[in-house]
């Protein structure tokens, strides 16, 4: 049914009624992208998707992939480059395991957290031959990987050679300059609340992409993001995410602070108090409210000078004003 639903006579382009309008700009960001998945086992808290779309993966064929790249490649607009080929998570290709395929999800186990479940099946090598397959459309000059990367999920379950392999190909073919990933946070406390991996499995993937990418002859950087606020999150763990930050030497552009939607894990805890995933027995949690939010925020852009205030009340509520000459300065 997923191979059927793309291989319908989509014209990738914008209803006519639009031309006279100038057309619709956020369709260049879409038009020539794959979708090959749908659905997400990562379970992140504060993330919908698993209520909309399951936390069961189902993907396309490799035949259907390159029947649709073969089909853009032949639109008068297409310029040769697939922007990108993933899904809600690029490297989730297949079901998590052979008993969710009979079963269905486990209703009081999360595949990935707090550690990957030893059932838990890596599709990395059939994502790749994915990749190459539409590689080797005629007409297609890249295939970028835009969709979100879990790179605990590949660095934790994949065999080391699969590792290697994958990021080495990723980093050579598939990057436009800047690789999307989602650490959220760097504090214990927050990625379990969250439902992430420890930074650390970050830090490691970052090393090895950057290795990679030198290999390739290629100056590129992955693009982090951040959530501020979330629940589990107090002032020293924003503290603690601003100063690992400073020493990476990098600001976020943006930054995504925190909000409650339907369905999800966090959105129960910013409303109760409470932890309500399996075997947290409803634990009560931090929540940040009010003023907090904006301290946190503010913490996450503390080179900004409009900040400042703000990053100084933060430092003395946790009682860390020693730190003010590494996250204020002079300025």
């Amino acid at each position: 049914m997923f191979d059927a639903l793309y291989e319908l006579p989509f014209t990738l382009d914008a209803h006519p009624d639009y031309e006279s309008e100038g057309g619709v700009p956020a369709l260049r960001e879409v038009q020539f992208s794959l979708t090959s998945n749908r659905g997400c086992f990562g379970s992140c808290s504060f993330c919908a998707i698993e209520s909309h779309q399951g936390r069961m993966v189902i993907s396309r064929s490799k035949a259907s992939l390159v029947k649709e790249a073969e089909r853009m490649a032949a639109h008068p607009a297409f310029k040769g480059y697939i922007h990108d080929l993933g899904g809600p998570t690029a490297n989730f290709q297949g079901p998590s395991c052979l008993r969710q395929e009979e079963h269905g999800p486990c209703p009081a186990k999360l595949c990935l957290h707090p550690t990957p479940c030893s059932e838990l099946i890596e599709h990395h090598d059939h994502y790749l031959d994915l990749i190459r397959g539409v590689e080797a459309v005629k007409g297609v000059k890249k295939v970028f990987v835009r969709s979100g990367l879990r790179y605990d999920y590949l660095l934790e379950v994949a065999p080391a050679s699969t590792v290697q392999t994958f990021i080495a190909h990723l980093a050579a073919n598939n990057v436009s300059g800047q690789l999307r990933v989602a650490p959220e946070h760097v504090s214990n406390n927050v990625l379990d609340a969250m439902g992430k991996p420890p930074i650390e499995l970050y830090d490691e993937f970052q090393a090895i992409f950057e290795e990679e990418s030198a290999r390739a002859g290629k100056k590129q950087y992955l693009l982090p993001y951040f959530i501020s606020a979330h629940p589990g999150c107090t002032l020293d763990d924003a503290i603690e995410l601003a100063l690992y930050l400073r020493r990476g030497h990098f600001i976020p552009d943006d930054v995504q602070d925190f909000y409650p939607t339907p369905g999800t894990s966090a959105t129960c805890m910013y409303y109760t108090g409470l932890d309500p995933r399996p075997g947290r027995k409803f634990a009560p949690i931090h929540v940040p409210k009010g003023r907090e939010r904006r301290l946190q925020r503010a913490l996450l852009h503390h080179h900004k000078r409009e900040n400042r205030p703000l990053v100084l009340e933060a430092l003395e509520k946790a009682n860390r004003k020693e730190l003010a000459h590494l996250l204020v300065g002079r300025r």
